[in-house]
């Protein structure tokens, strides 16, 4: 059963070494994660999953241990998945989203429980995201999701995706949803306007809604709300 989940955003920027520079823009973001993870820490899952965008279809699961890399983004940078000294599989490598959830767990220094990723594509429908929730939740008696995933990238007209109206009323009903666990409006996000507005935490957050059906207890919180760079960012925690 899902027992906690937290919301992050995955821009590579989010790393320090990657924004070198503008580094600082991105402080207030990093400290809402290390709360959100906090939250995880406290609910002492017997399993946590990263969820994040992936390149393929997926969904494609990854073990404890599997590295990952920033020098994509020109930063001579490694991570792995979940505790140190976990060797995972030879040749396989994380994708950007779950990478830097790996990046905020080893910033945390977790270690509370056994750690694996599970990467979604955009093209997967809503209905198969929330099936592979729905999985996720039975994987162990208390299981919490690390969920990545950015909001529109269409806030400004320097935004990756240039300025789309429709972005500022989309992000504020996803940090709605979010920050009040509505698993509902979670949901029926569409896929195809998701893609448009280059939302790349639709599938992640399906995936969660699904996770979340068989805990009606759930609540959440909603930590940080901002479109630095014209892209929306949101942090929440769900407990």
């Amino acid at each position: 059963m899902l027992v906690a989940a937290a919301v992050c955003p995955c821009p590579p920027l989010l790393v320090p070494e990657v924004a070198a520079g503008a580094a600082p823009e991105l402080d207030t973001a990093r400290a809402a994660c290390t709360d959100a993870l906090g939250v995880l820490a406290a609910a002492r899952p017997d399993l946590l999953v990263v969820v994040g965008p992936g390149g393929g279809a997926g969904p494609e699961s990854y073990p404890e241990g599997t590295p990952g890399t920033f020098k994509g983004f020109g930063v001579d940078m490694d991570v792995r998945l979940g505790r140190a000294g976990d060797d995972g599989p030879a040749g396989r490598e994380l994708p950007y989203g779950p990478a830097i959830g790996a990046w905020l767990l080893s910033r945390t220094g977790w270690a509370d429980a056994p750690v694996e990723a599970l990467a979604v594509g955009e093209d997967l429908t809503p209905e198969r995201c929330t099936e592979a929730g729905e999985a996720l939740a039975r994987r162990a008696e208390r299981v919490a999701l690390l969920v990545m995933g950015d909001a529109s990238a269409c806030r400004t007209l320097k935004a990756p995706g240039y300025l789309d109206e429709r972005a500022a009323p989309y992000d504020a009903e996803l940090a709605r949803a979010l920050g009040a666990a509505d698993t509902g409006a979670l949901r029926a996000l569409d896929a195809g306007g998701a893609r448009e507005l280059k939302v790349s935490g639709r599938a992640p957050w399906q995936v969660l809604a699904g996770a979340a059906a068989g805990n009606p207890r759930l609540s959440g919180t909603l930590l940080y709300d901002d479109a630095p760079y014209g892209v929306g960012y949101l942090v929440a925690a769900w407990s």
